[in-house]
């Protein structure tokens, strides 16, 4: 078990963190929901923490949109209340995995201006304005019209570095690329040099930086990227695919060739394997996705077990309500449009 270092109300965080987890929906309960129509389900999520967001964007919307602007609000409500009564060491380090969600909200509004969406639509939707929190959002959008605007207009924060000076005819998904860069750069620092020495921390960023390598180049691999490109869209950092292997990595011209790379990293490939041939089935790489998220997610649930007095108990928290939200977004929005129940079960975390 890892003992907290450094000052921080660790015992009294852990504990706050535990009781708000016990309630989130069970998996038992989301089913039940999964079987009900889209204004049963509305009803439903008025009834749990959400009443509150959903009073205030009645007003003016209703349906799907009135719903996921509630569970955009209520998560920045929630992970501004955890980082409040976290104290000292841990406030610190429960920080450098929040930041994620403003180089979140930078994506957001980037992809806003690169596919010509309204500031106002965006106002309805995935940053509505009725949170403070998104205005400084909405009006950069507001005032951008394209990813070189944006980035310009967020010249001074941390996700505006690390897009800043970047040539005038840079695709969208350079811009994303760097933001990911650029935060688990910034976060492994911090954790490293700032004196937080939480290496739980450290190790899951490293696995969920070697699991975005290995998705972006499945995904290179199967659109025909060129080398080039593949290097380009690395992120270092990675536990197991470093140095020489994670270059090795990209140079692989086959998706067998990559697989042969994984193994020589020491990793478990077989689940992975088997996925990929659930992938060749579907079209796409959902499964192998899922896959590592539910590693990683184990991982952490583990590590929240293991160390009561460390930052995992309330990441581990702030992880489980991001994942009640995105289930309760795809719900709805799957029940609005009309998708066959299995349909929406399969894209589900439980």
């Amino acid at each position: 078990m890892a003992i907290a270092a450094g000052r921080g109300n660790w015992a009294n965080a852990a504990a706050r963190s535990k009781a708000r987890k016990s309630n989130l929906l069970d998996e038992t309960r989301l089913r039940q929901l999964l079987k009900s129509g889209p204004d049963t389900i509305a009803a439903s999520i008025g009834e749990l923490d959400y009443r509150k967001e959903m009073d205030i964007y009645s007003a003016r919307l209703s349906g799907a949109d009135l719903v996921e602007a509630a569970l955009a609000h209520n998560l920045e409500r929630e992970v501004s209340e955890v980082m409040n009564y976290c104290q000292g060491s841990l406030r610190s380090i429960v920080a450098v995995f929040a930041l994620r969600f403003s180089y979140s909200n930078a994506k957001a509004v980037l992809r806003a201006v690169n596919g010509g969406i309204s500031a106002d639509d965006l106002a309805n939707s995935v940053l509505p304005d009725e949170n403070d929190l998104n205005i400084e959002w909405i009006e950069i959008a507001r005032q951008s019209e394209t990813l070189e605007d944006a980035a310009a207009a967020m010249r001074g924060t941390p996700w505006g570095s690390a897009i800043s000076g970047m040539e005038a005819d840079s695709r969208l998904q350079e811009y994303e690329d760097n933001l990911d860069r650029h935060y688990y750069k910034e976060a492994i620092n911090d954790l490293k040099s700032s004196g937080l020495g939480h290496s739980l921390l450290l190790g899951y960023l490293r696995k969920e930086i070697d699991h975005r390598n290995i998705v972006n180049l499945l995904r290179s691999l199967r659109q025909d990227l060129p080398l080039e490109q593949r290097m380009d869209a690395m992120l270092d950092g990675g536990g197991v695919l470093k140095g020489s292997l994670l270059k090795s990595a990209a140079e692989a011209e086959t998706q067998d060739a990559l697989i042969e790379v994984l193994r020589r990293s020491n990793m478990d490939t077989a689940d992975l394997e088997e996925k990929l041939e659930e992938s060749k089935e579907h079209g796409g790489f959902d499964p192998v996705v899922t896959l590592l998220a539910d590693e990683r997610r184990s991982n952490m649930r583990r590590m929240s077990h293991l160390n009561p007095l460390s930052a995992f108990p309330v990441i581990y928290y702030i992880e489980s309500k991001v994942i009640e939200v995105q289930n309760l977004r795809l719900l709805v929005r799957g029940k609005a449009v009309g998708l066959p129940e299995d349909v929406i079960e399969a894209h589900m975390t439980f």
